[in-house]
């Protein structure tokens, strides 16, 4: 067997063994133990789910000095950092909690018997039941809001399905103490056994979305990974849906009135969110319009003094140290590529990185400008006029954001209409990294980006876990209880013959 160690990335050395790599033999036991836990948690009831993940966030939060500490030895990203993302993750799954009691999201409808102009109609009653197990990835970048007791762990709980957790390699310590802590909440809560189980190593996760007792999969990681395990899931004898987060560009447009109105308060922005985390930001702002002239002089001049002032950063692993050394080395060679400001030397131990700014021109937009680089870099890209600008936007893959910094009197209708078509979230005078958790949240947009219409981030996140059920002419008793003619304490809203009943 193999073991699971450690890594700090400000050495690069290993601190601990943490756990052996699961064996598919164990993938197999464990998958199996939630298909059979599927069954019991969704007889148990909304109210009893929403304890569950309720009983999940108190614990979670009693350990947070512990599980902050280990989590900044495994990814140098800071205790302020690591708090938010800490107090992001039990606020949702107390979020998630409420929403299932509510019920909602059930998608609740009854259509009585009786006559329409297209003949007699049958009664029918339709609402959305778990999947089933789900498969879960741990993302390298946030080792918390995205991992073991992140948003697909939550929203997958919350829908009723037992889930399997893959740690990722950058901190499986933090993976094991999230999960024992989660693992005895649940257990005191009464949930099934098998409703959680938490994998490790490189043959767990294939093995994991190839088991068939796995009902779908979330993936937030490098579009060449989750390329792969897509394709795993669709080419087993029962395909099965699978969500990927994959690459994400996050071009951002600065209009000549906005540039000429705050170039500096836009500039020293932009670096701080491009270099934010070092970079490993999914929604990190990768390419930047910036128009021609004195004010987008003062923009540039802006970004390359913050870009200055920076010391060397971190990246989580030795494997996204070399591709975005691998990336910078790219920019560099191409032709239509300036280095416009480095930020601090990266020599030195550990998985260091140098902040690099580049400037260029909408002539040189290739394949090697629109691809992801995943660390403290972007790009600044002029424009001469509108026209530039819009040919420029058409030629972008799609992203999981589009930024506009716009002033008043800005009519960018047009601008508006190609980002709508290339983004899932479209911002106005702010930035992309930081993503809310709310009803109104998308997070997820065109291909590249995710291969899903779904959101993995808020509320609606829970529709990835579920599928649709339809009753016809079945008797009260066998109805679930949310679509019985008196649901009594199952109360949910509902569509009662085409109209909407609080």
């Amino acid at each position: 067997m193999t073991a699971v160690t450690s890594i700090d990335p400000r050495t690069g050395q290993v601190v601990e063994t943490v756990a052996e790599q699961t064996t598919v033999a164990e993938v197999d036991a464990l998958a199996r133990q939630a298909e059979i836990a599927a069954a019991r948690l969704e007889r148990l009831g909304r109210p009893f789910r929403a304890g569950i993940l309720r009983a999940l966030a108190d614990a979670l939060e009693a350990d947070r000095e512990t599980i902050v500490a280990l989590a900044g030895r495994e990814t140098a990203l800071g205790p302020q950092r690591l708090n938010v993302e800490l107090s992001r993750s039990c606020y949702q799954l107390r979020l998630f909690a409420d929403a299932v009691e509510e019920g909602g999201y059930l998608e609740a409808i009854i259509d009585h018997a009786g006559d329409t102009p297209a003949g007699a109609r049958p009664d029918l009653r339709r609402m959305l039941v778990p999947i089933g197990p789900v498969g879960v990835f741990c993302a390298s970048n946030f080792p918390l809001a995205f991992s073991v007791p992140g948003g697909d762990t939550a929203s997958a709980l919350a829908a009723g399905c037992p889930v399997l957790i893959k740690a990722h390699s950058s901190h499986p310590a933090t993976a094991r103490r999230c999960f024992e802590v989660m693992q005895a909440a649940a257990t005191r809560a009464g949930a099934p056994e098998g409703t959680l189980a938490l994998l490790y190593g490189h043959e767990a996760g294939p093995a994991m979305v190839r088991h068939p007792a796995l009902k779908a999969a979330g993936f937030t990681g490098s579009l060449h990974g989750g390329r792969a395990l897509a394709d795993m899931a669709a080419a087993r004898p029962e395909p099965i849906p699978f969500y990927g987060e994959l690459s994400s560009l996050n071009p951002v447009v600065i209009t000549p009135a906005a540039a000429a109105e705050r170039a500096e308060a836009i500039g020293k922005g932009l670096a701080g969110s491009a270099t934010l985390g070092a970079g490993q930001f999914c929604t990190k702002p990768g390419l930047v319009f910036v128009p021609v002239g004195a004010d987008g002089d003062r923009l540039r001049d802006a970004v390359a003094k913050a870009f200055g002032e920076l010391d060397a950063q971190f990246a989580l692993n030795g494997g996204i140290q070399a591709s975005y050394l691998d990336g910078i080395e790219a920019r560099v060679d191409h032709p239509g590529l300036t280095v416009l400001a480095t930020g601090g030397d990266a020599s030195g131990e550990g998985f260091r990185v140098r902040p690099t700014v580049f400037t260029t021109d909408t002539r040189s937009l290739d394949d090697v400008i629109t691809s992801e680089c995943f660390g403290p870099t972007t790009i600044l890209m002029s424009y001469s006029d509108e026209q530039d600008l819009h040919g420029a936007l058409l030629g972008l893959p799609g992203s999981l954001t589009a930024t506009l910094h716009i002033a008043a009197s800005d009519d960018v209708s047009s601008v508006l209409d190609v980002l709508r078509h290339k983004a899932g979230r479209i911002l106005f005078n702010g930035f992309p990294t930081g993503v809310a958790v709310a009803w109104a949240q998308q997070h997820g947009g065109p291909w590249p980006s995710t291969n899903t219409l779904h959101t993995s981030v808020g509320m609606t996140a829970i529709r990835r876990f579920l599928r649709p059920v339809a009753w016809q002419d079945a008797p009260q008793s066998v109805l679930p209880a949310e679509l019985r003619d008196d649901p009594g304490g199952a109360a949910v809203p509902r569509r009662v013959d085409g109209v909407l009943v609080p």
